[in-house]
C-alpha cells in the first residue's frame, strides 16, 4: 500500500451536518429579525456548538492519542491557520475601509464633520484605554505560557493559559459595561454603525479566542502538549496576538484618533 505523509481522515458527518446547522442560523436571524421567532436561530447555535465539539474532540484524538499529526501534517496545520488568519485581517479591513470612508471624509448628511453632528464619543484615556492595557498584558501572559511550554514548565505554562483566559473575560466584562454606557446606538449615523460593528465582532473574536485558550488549558492540564508536540496551542496563540493587533487599530484610530 502506498504511504503519503498526509493524514487521510476517515469518513466523517460532521462537515455535512456542520454546513447544514450553519445554514439555519443566517435564516434563523432572518427569522427573528422579520417575525420575532427565535427558536431556529437558537436551534442552530446550539446544534452547530454541539458538531463542532464533537468534530474537535476527533481532531484531539488523531493528534494526541492515535498520532496523525505527523510533522509534515502539522506544516499543513499551520499554513491553514495562517491562511485564516490572513481571511480575518481581509475581515476587519473592510469595517477599517468603510470607517475611514466616511471619516476623512465627512458627507452633507452627517454634518460634514467627524465624529458626526449629534455624537457624544467615548473617552479614549478611560475605559478603552484600561481594555488595551488588559489585552496587551494578555499578550504578554500567552507569550509566557508559550515559552514555558517550549521548556518544559507544564505549571508555569497552566498559570499563563489561566491568567490569559481572564484577563479576555475581563475585556468582554469591562467592553459590555462600556456598550451600556454609550450615549449613541448602532442606529445612530455612520458613526454608530462602524463603532459597534468594528468594535462588537471583535469582542466576538475575543470569545472566541478566550474559549480556545480555555480548551487548550484542559488540554495543558490533561498533558496533550509537549514540548515539541503542540500545534493546538499555536494556533490559539497566533490567533490572540492577532486579536491585540486588531484592537490596537481600532483604538488607535476609532477611540483615539476618531474622536
Amino acid at each position: 500500500m502506498f504511504k503519503t505523509p498526509f493524514h487521510l481522515v476517515e469518513f466523517s458527518p460532521w462537515p455535512l451536518l456542520g454546513s447544514a446547522l450553519l445554514t439555519c442560523m443566517p435564516l434563523g436571524l432572518i427569522y427573528y429579525i422579520r417575525i420575532g421567532t427565535p427558536y431556529l436561530l437558537a436551534y442552530g447555535m446550539a446544534c452547530t456548538a454541539m458538531v463542532a465539539y464533537l468534530w474537535w474532540r476527533d481532531i484531539v484524538r488523531e493528534a494526541t492519542y492515535q498520532g496523525h499529526h505527523t510533522t509534515y501534517v502539522v506544516k499543513g496545520l499551520k499554513l491553514g491557520v495562517m491562511l485564516f488568519i490572513l481571511s480575518e485581517v481581509c475581515f476587519f479591513f473592510a469595517f477599517f475601509w468603510a470607517y475611514f470612508h466616511s471619516s476623512l471624509a465627512p458627507s452633507v448628511e452627517i454634518g460634514s464633520v467627524w465624529p458626526p453632528v449629534g455624537i457624544t464619543t467615548l473617552s479614549a484615556f478611560q475605559v478603552p484605554l484600561l481594555n488595551t492595557s488588559v489585552l496587551l498584558l494578555s499578550g504578554v501572559s500567552v507569550t509566557w505560557a508559550h515559552h514555558a511550554i517550549e521548556e518544559g514548565k507544564y505549571n508555569s505554562a497552566i498559570s499563563g493559559l489561566l491568567l490569559t483566559t481572564l484577563l479576555g473575560l475581563y475585556f468582554l466584562f469591562l467592553q459590555f459595561g462600556e456598550y451600556k454606557e454609550t450615549s449613541f446606538s448602532i442606529a445612530d449615523s455612520v458613526y454608530g454603525s462602524t463603532f459597534f460593528m468594528a468594535t462588537g465582532f471583535h469582542g466576538l473574536h475575543v470569545a472566541v479566542g478566550a474559549t480556545f485558550l480555555f480548551v487548550c488549558l484542559i488540554r495543558m492540564i490533561l498533558y496533550h502538549f509537549n514540548t515539541t508536540h503542540h500545534v493546538g496551542f499555536l494556533a490559539a496563540a497566533w490567533y490572540w496576538h492577532f486579536v491585540d493587533v486588531v484592537w490596537l487599530f481600532l483604538y488607535v484610530s476609532i477611540y483615539w484618533w476618531g474622536s
